[in-house]
This record gives structure tokens, C-alpha cells and sequence, in this order.
């Protein structure tokens, strides 16, 4: 009988399934949060040792397995259902609630920001409770991971740059953010400079040639502008699976030998960046909901909110109905185990 797998969680009915597909629309949505990564969600939903260590067997026993055993071998070496399942539902977030999300975003940001607010916050507060162990270790990780998410909101960003070897580091930079909870992927592109070449004029090249090639007019690739632009989302992609691979090992290693530490240091990077979700910022319908202004960072302006506003108020609501979800969903998890 094969050893049970610690990392694994065994998938036996369809109800099984349906959640897997749930948790994956639920990091889509979360990657669609300006600042947000999928990966807080993993974390928060108690999926993220899973994921970590299935990224990390995409190396080269897998490339191997698929060539000389077959497919079959590949799919169980990668965890292939989990991953399959998760990321269907990261697909179908896409297709469909993260439509709806979009026009959320930009009729009532601060309405959809303060539920992600207060679903952070209560995330936070089960993920440090979980901890086995507090010592000075722990408290030092948290402290360290606050202090490296707050220097992130001001750090200026750099210029763009099309070379190909910053485009593959920019991919691997860019893909932390399904690794690491609380680092947002376009964030740090925005930082390094190449957000509008790779997450705006690239994804624009991609979608006009499909739209040539649907429309029979073939690739469109005597367009020099366009050749360029593939060519640098191919960098841009093999960055990305490389930075997935070498991430992911290294995270699976942490967590192995290191649990306490790296998940006390993930919890402070993540209360760090939560201004990422702060609903009064210049980047919303501020009017008159605000009292002063916060702080200011080479990204935006953050305020402080008018507390007895009805616009305040129903924010605050929002951000209750955050805790309140992750709450509700905590429960249900501890009744599944029992």
C-alpha cells in the first residue's frame, strides 16, 4: 500500500470536487484585486501546502515520468487532479464572476475592496492562531514580513525595459504572487517598470492575432510591432514557469523544516500590504467620505475615512461581511474534520 501523502488531500466525492473548483474561482477573483495575489487565498482556505508542493513537482522527475511511463505517471506525480480542479475553477473565475467583479470594481470599489479588507483581517487572525509554536522566532519572522510589505508601497518604479533577460526576470518575479500570500504579482511588474508592456500591450498583441487567426487573415506576423511583442510574452512566460519551479521548491523546503517561521513571516508581509485593500485612496470616489489624509506613497494617497457618512457606514458593513465569510467558512472547515 503506497504511503499516505501528508501534503495531499485525498478528493473522494463529487462535493470534494465542487470546493476544489470553489477555492479556484476564489483565487481568480483575488488575483483580479489590484495588489491582491491568489496566493492569500490558498493560505487562508488551508490549501496552500498543497499547492506549494504540487508547483514543486513540475521539476524534472515529472519530464521524465511523462516520456517514459506515460501521461498517467506525469498526472499523479504533480498531484494532476488537485491542480486540475483548482485552476478549472480559476478559468471558469474568469469567464464569469470575475466579469461581474470588474463592473463591481468600477461602479463601488471601496464597497468591493472593504469585503476583501475584512476577509483579509479574519483570514489573518485564524492563520496566526493556527501556528504551532509563538516564540521570539515567530514574532521576529511577523515583524520582518510587516516592515518588507510596507517598503513595497514605496518603492518607486522603474522604466520600461523590453531586453530579454529582464523580461524573464520579470516573469519569474512576476509569478510570487500565486506563491506568496499577500504579494501581488502586477504589483511588482508595476515596479519593475514593464506593467503596461507586459500586462497591457502584449496581452493586446494576443488578442488581435487570435482575432486575425479566427477571422482567417492568419497570425499577422509581418507586423514588426507585433513580432516584437510575442516575442517578449514568450519571455515573459518561460520567466514565469521558471520562477514557478524555483519558488516553489524553495518554499516547499521552508515550510518543511521551517513551518512556524516562514508562515509567521507570510502573516506579517500580509498585514503589511493590506494597503493594497484600503477602500479610501485617491484611486476611489473619495467625495465626502474622508476626514484627512493618511499618508502618501509613489503609488497613491490614503486617507482616513469620515466615520459617520452613510457611505462609511455601508463600507463598514462590507468589511463585517468579509470577517463574516471567512468566519462562517472556518467553521464549516473545523465541522468537515470532525
Amino acid at each position: 500500500m503506497p504511503q499516505k501523502n501528508r501534503y495531499i488531500t485525498p478528493v473522494r466525492s463529487w462535493n470534494d470536487r465542487l470546493l476544489l473548483i470553489l477555492k479556484g474561482m476564489a483565487m481568480g477573483m483575488a488575483n483580479k484585486i489590484p495588489g491582491v495575489s491568489g496566493g492569500i487565498v490558498a493560505l487562508a482556505a488551508g490549501f496552500y501546502e498543497e499547492l506549494i508542493y504540487s508547483f514543486s513537482r513540475l521539476d524534472g522527475k515529472a519530464i521524465q515520468l511523462l516520456f517514459k511511463k506515460g501521461f498517467a505517471s506525469f498526472y499523479a506525480h504533480i498531484n494532476g487532479r488537485f491542480l486540475l480542479l483548482l485552476f478549472s475553477g480559476v478559468g471558469l473565475s474568469f469567464f464569469s464572476v470575475s466579469l461581474l467583479l470588474d463592473y463591481l470594481l468600477d461602479h463601488y470599489p471601496r464597497h468591493v475592496l472593504g469585503g476583501f479588507f475584512g476577509m483579509i483581517l479574519a483570514s489573518v487572525y485564524y492563520i496566526w492562531n493556527d501556528l504551532p509554536q509563538y516564540s521570539a522566532k515567530e514574532y521576529i519572522g511577523g515583524i520582518l514580513g510587516l516592515l518588507f510589505g510596507l517598503a513595497l508601497l514605496w518603492i518607486n518604479p522603474g522604466t520600461e525595459n523590453d531586453h530579454w533577460l529582464f523580461v524573464i526576470f520579470c516573469g519569474m518575479v512576476s509569478i510570487t504572487g500565486m506563491t506568496l500570500p499577500g504579494l501581488s504579482g502586477s504589483l511588482l511588474i508595476l515596479i519593475l517598470g514593464n506593467y503596461n508592456l507586459l500586462l497591457v500591450d502584449c496581452v493586446n498583441a494576443i488578442f488581435f492575432m487570435l482575432k486575425d487567426v479566427f477571422s482567417g487573415n492568419g497570425f499577422g506576423l509581418d507586423d514588426p510591432e507585433r513580432k516584437r511583442l510575442l516575442w517578449v510574452f514568450v519571455y515573459f512566460t518561460a520567466g514565469s514557469t521558471l520562477g514557478l519551479i524555483l519558488f516553489s521548491k524553495l518554499l516547499e523546503q521552508l515550510i518543511k523544516h521551517y513551518k512556524s517561521i516562514t508562515i509567521s513571516t507570510l502573516v506579517g508581509f500580509i498585514l503589511g500590504s493590506l494597503g493594497a485593500v484600503w477602500p479610501w485612496t485617491a484611486k476611489t470616489t473619495l467625495e465626502e467620505s474622508t476626514v484627512g489624509l493618511l499618508f502618501s506613497t509613489p503609488h497613491n494617497r490614503f486617507y482616513f475615512p469620515n466615520l459617520w457618512t452613510v457611505d462609511t457606514l455601508i463600507v463598514g458593513f462590507f468589511i463585517l461581511l468579509g470577517c463574516t465569510t471567512v468566519i462562517q467558512l472556518e467553521r464549516y472547515g473545523k465541522r468537515q474534520k470532525t
